[in-house]
């Protein structure tokens, strides 16, 4: 994306979607753009939380191979599809750097990271640039084949978003066609390299980047008069439709009508310029609400009827050092903080906005007595991860359970220091009988009588009365 079209003001304001309406069969197929553009976002532990905890979203694509989210999605089961950026390309058409690549960015989070796609570039056709072009297919065939060496082939499929631009013709959507040159040259032994592997073609299509004033009803799923295509004598009655079908008639054209689609990328701003029509939280709710009821409905698209659509709305987040327009900075579906931008009924009905925090211990001085009551230790606010480090290090050295904060744990997310120190030192205040003295740990643990589990994850809270060390 790297533009937004302006329009003159809308007169009305849709009513926002409320949550529950667009609920069922979303699980199964709606996947999210996690994008990376900021400087005020949540740690990639504490997203992964949230989506498993909170949302309905169950697949996640990435915009490249980022290691701290490898890891921190490790036994969520959320789907992640990787990204290659467009520069690295040309080295990979060495089977050398493929395999390297794969072993350095795959192999060591694998299984427990559930890596589903690797894409190699974003939009390739549409950068023109010759090298990049020549060199898409061999990259793609390098990556299976280091795939296959690590046995992951089975599991990890590779393949490439297009824009639309990639289409010479797209109405009606019969008539679509890719552009000549790159159809035969590119396209073709790409879709032979898909068809081959089982991998999908990847699509990003934008109702909002092809709609004027006149087509803001046929871009948002509202009510229409339709487009009626002569050739098929079928009538779209939405935007999005009539762009797969586009692409699909340029497969069927080339002979690939039996590689699936995938719908990479998807979505519509909540906020841009001054005078933009349909530019608003109003509109993105609409769009975003609408979409993922029409792809997980089952009905599908005139000419692919009867079918869902593996789809992934952008974005996650707003990004706010994205450049170019307002727009751009305000594709995502949540704030920073994790709350909602606009409702469109993703999240869960017992979902909390953000992740839990820990609450503020009281001090408490050191005392030679048992406490009464329900009381937790946590690290103190001011304690360094290194000194908190130490306090794990020496809990779960003594043989303490501490598997609940291991990789697949209940209290493993999120991975940090702090919070695995906190659940380590609670375990050891309680086990050795509760003593205000066993919350010291040199003076940066303090107890507090503010539970602090959440989720899954469950801090004990009654010792045994008696030291066990």
């Amino acid at each position: 994306m790297i533009f937004c079209l302006h329009f003159p003001q809308l007169g009305a304001f849709v009513k926002r979607l409320t949550s529950g309406n667009f609920v069922l069969g979303v699980e199964a197929t709606i996947g999210v753009n996690y994008g990376t553009v900021a400087n005020d976002l949540p740690p990639p532990s504490q997203v992964a939380h949230f989506l498993l905890e909170s949302t309905l979203i169950n697949r996640v694509r990435l915009f490249d191979a980022n290691s701290e989210i490898l890891k921190a999605f490790a036994f969520t089961g959320i789907a992640l599809t990787v990204t290659i950026p467009n520069e690295q390309i040309p080295s990979l058409t060495m089977l050398r750097f493929a395999q390297q690549w794969v072993k350095t960015n795959i192999v060591p989070f694998t299984p427990a990271t559930n890596v589903v796609r690797i894409l190699v570039g974003n939009e390739i056709i549409s950068t023109t640039n010759r090298l990049y072009m020549g060199s898409l297919v061999p990259a793609m065939q390098n990556l299976h084949t280091a795939l296959v060496g690590e046995s992951l082939d089975f599991r990890i499929k590779v393949s490439t978003p297009h824009s639309l631009g990639i289409l010479s013709t797209s109405s009606p959507p019969s008539s679509g066609k890719f552009r000549q040159g790159y159809d035969t040259h590119v396209l073709k032994p790409l879709l032979s390299f898909l068809r081959a592997t089982g991998s999908p073609f990847l699509i990003n299509p934008y109702p909002f980047f092809g709609c004027s004033d006149a087509t803001l009803d046929y871009a948002l799923f509202r009510p229409n008069s339709g487009v009626f295509d002569e050739m098929t004598k079928k009538t779209y009655t939405n935007m999005l439709d009539g762009q797969l079908d586009a692409v699909f008639s340029a497969l069927k054209l080339l002979g690939f009508s039996d590689v699936d689609i995938v719908i990479a990328e998807t979505g519509w701003p909540s906020k841009g310029e001054l005078g933009q029509v349909g530019v608003d939280a109003e509109s993105a709710a609409e769009y975003n609400g609408k979409l993922m009821q029409h792809v997980t409905s089952g009905v599908g698209t005139p000419l692919m009827p009867n079918r869902t659509f593996e789809t992934y709305i952008f974005a996650l987040f707003n990004e706010d050092l994205k450049p170019g327009p307002t727009c751009e900075r305000n594709f995502g579906l949540f704030q920073p903080d994790m709350t909602p931008v606009y409702n469109i009924g993703i999240l869960r009905r017992t979902a909390k906005s953000t992740f839990p925090t820990y609450p503020t211990p009281t001090p408490v001085s050191p005392a030679p007595k048992p406490s009464k009551g329900k009381q937790w230790c946590l690290p103190k606010s001011g304690a360094s991860d290194e000194d908190l480090q130490m306090n794990l290090d020496y809990v779960c050295g003594l043989g303490l359970d501490c598997k609940p904060i291991q990789v697949g744990g209940a209290c493993f997310l999120p991975d940090t220091v702090r919070a695995h120190a906190a659940y380590a030192m609670n375990a050891y205040y309680q086990a050795t009988g509760r003593n205000d003295y066993d919350c010291d740990f040199k003076q940066t643990g303090a107890i507090t009588t503010t539970n602090p589990s959440y989720g899954r994850c469950k801090y004990g809270s009654k010792g045994a009365g008696t030291r066990k060390f």
